[in-house]
């Protein structure tokens, strides 16, 4: 039990929207009484801020490359005391005991992760996952209370289209209470009124103010994402004087670089900086998550476990301690808890694979245009362009002068599957290949290069590695970040892998050429078939708008 302590501070009451010096009893792990000082008349400038701590409204840890454990003593030193944790990633390599995993593991520590139960696994049939998660399996973890919410329903053509699985699992959530998350891009208008309307009270994917609006008046809750790759707070964030109560923010997906250098309380910095009010921006960043998922984490009211924090001002919002249940466990961006054993397993059977194996025969059609997929830095979604390919031998051939790549997903649960190849424009490599198993949501090994033996290189060490992230130039050059937890993420301490992942990226753009902010995140999202509109799975080329091949 952590010991019973005193602080002076500048109390945050985000609810009655008052700043002022107070004297904070802590007892037994929660707060016992706050005493505000009798006639200030403002806050004390020799004092720290203590405000509720912050929350992560929707996060997939693995693809922080990092275990629970080590994902959140790298968040708390920014004062995230909470995530709302969709464990999809690893339940599409495992299934149900991937999800059992992740609660094993954060079992180690006092960080609050809420997980989720996944509600698309897999998240289409268009394309092979290691694992099936039935309505059953999410009845079963609905019984654990653990589980506190139905996690992203992707699948929204199946929900528009009242498909009665997906009905279904709808259906378990609220009979156990609990609250489905939405994942639909795109939607506006009555397709989004019926998506609400099946009882579905989030959605953290959209990319314009107009969509959110759309969704906001269809009774959702709007999560403003900023992740490693995912970047849509410029284009949200206009919507916090209308619609605060309603607004939360997330990361969705966070590489360890980022994340060693902040988290949440970015966003809140950001957008104090903009002029919003400081009391609506915190009220989305550390109070509205509790209200939504029924989180079981301290608000700074009496009676509340002492999750907090104490920051140097509320412009810079610079974390200077994290206390959960009234431990110390961060200050002065040092995490104080102690680093635990990491168990690993796997799902991983793909075998080496021969440049030639990556040729793509021109055909007849081939003559004239062939589909492209067009990435862009800091979305999702991705454009179809019908490009000239260039053929040579009767191939069709990667073009880099005109930023014209080889694309390639290969199954990783099946010896001797053939790799499913189509080309990409937006990457921009000059030289070299990139190859990761961390390839959404089915866990495939994706890789995009200038040339297939470059390619066949990047994947092969990829696969001997039996799951990571891979980079190779020429010469010889090569990098690679090991990820022995279900080809997802590491068994090592997070500083550590955020310095590898480091200098992956950073030779990616530097000797390769990329000029994306975070090229292997942006990799991992290639063969997510759910957001459109042209992506690659192991099977084929797929149109995410008509959903179906093309």
């Amino acid at each position: 039990m952590a010991a019973d302590f005193v602080l002076s501070v500048n109390l945050v009451d985000i609810m009655a929207r008052t700043v002022g010096p107070a004297e904070l009893r802590v007892v037994n792990g929660r707060v016992a009484a706050i005493a505000p000082v009798a006639g200030a008349g403002g806050p004390d400038p020799a004092l720290p801020f203590a405000l509720p701590g912050f929350v992560d409204a929707h996060v997939h840890v693995e693809s922080s490359l990092l275990v629970p454990s080590e994902f959140a003593r790298l968040a708390l030193t920014h004062g995230t005391v909470a995530t709302v944790s969709d464990p999809h990633e690893i339940g599409n390599v495992l299934g149900v005991a991937g999800v059992q995993y992740m609660l094993d593991n954060a079992a180690a520590g006092p960080f609050k992760f809420c997980f989720g139960a996944p509600s698309c696994v897999p998240a289409t049939p268009f394309e092979t996952a290691g694992a099936t998660i039935t309505a059953a399996d999410i009845e079963q973890l609905f019984q654990n209370p653990q589980i506190g919410y139905l996690a992203e329903m992707m699948n929204w053509p199946g929900v528009l289209h009242r498909d009665p699985d997906v009905l279904e699992k709808i259906a378990l959530a609220h009979r156990y209470n609990r609250p489905v998350d939405g994942h639909a891009p795109g939607l506006q208008g009555d397709d989004a009124a019926r998506y609400a309307s099946a009882g579905i009270s989030t959605d953290h994917e959209c990319f314009t103010a107009a969509e959110a609006r759309d969704k906001l008046a269809a009774g959702m809750k709007i999560l403003i994402r900023e992740g490693s790759a995912a970047r849509n707070f410029d284009a949200l964030i206009e919507l916090v004087p209308q619609h605060y109560e309603q607004l939360m923010f997330c990361s969705d997906d966070k590489h360890p670089d980022t994340l060693l250098l902040g988290h949440i309380n970015q966003l809140v910095q950001r957008a104090v900086a903009l002029g919003y009010s400081v009391f609506d921006v915190l009220q989305m960043a550390c109070l509205n998550p509790i209200a939504h998922y029924s989180l079981p984490v301290g608000q700074l009211r009496v009676g509340d476990p002492a999750d907090f924090i104490l920051v140097d001002n509320l412009t810079d919002f610079q974390v200077q301690s994290t206390y959960l249940n009234g431990e110390l466990v961060a200050q002065n961006g040092q995490c104080l808890l102690p680093t635990t054993a990491v168990a690993v397993l796997n799902n991983f059977h793909a075998e080496p694979i021969e440049a030639t194996a990556l040729a793509l025969p021109a055909k007849g059609k081939d003559a004239g245009t062939y589909p492209v997929i067009e990435c862009f830095d800091g979305q999702l979604i991705t454009a179809r362009r019908d490009l000239p390919v260039p053929i040579a031998g009767g191939l069709l051939q990667p073009d880099p002068a005109q930023d014209i790549l080889k694309l390639v997903v290969l199954n990783r649960y099946t010896p001797g599957a053939p790799p499913a190849v189509a080309f990409i424009k937006g990457f921009g490599l000059k030289e070299g290949a990139l190859a990761s198993s961390v390839g959404h949501d089915s866990h495939n090994i994706t890789a995009v290069g200038c040339d297939d033996a470059s390619l066949a290189r990047a994947i092969n060490l990829v696969v001997a590695a039996q799951g990571g992230l891979a980079a190779v130039g020429p010469a010889g050059a090569a990098h690679v970040l090991p990820l022995p937890v279900a080809g997802l993420m590491s068994d090592q301490p997070g500083p550590d892998v955020a310095a590898a992942y480091s200098a992956l990226d950073h030779f990616a753009k530097a000797q390769l050429g990329s000029g994306l902010q975070a090229p292997f995140m942006t990799l991992s999202f290639m063969a997510l078939l759910v957001i459109p509109s042209l992506k690659l799975s192991d099977k084929g080329l797929f149109d995410g708008e008509k959903f179906e091949f093309v």
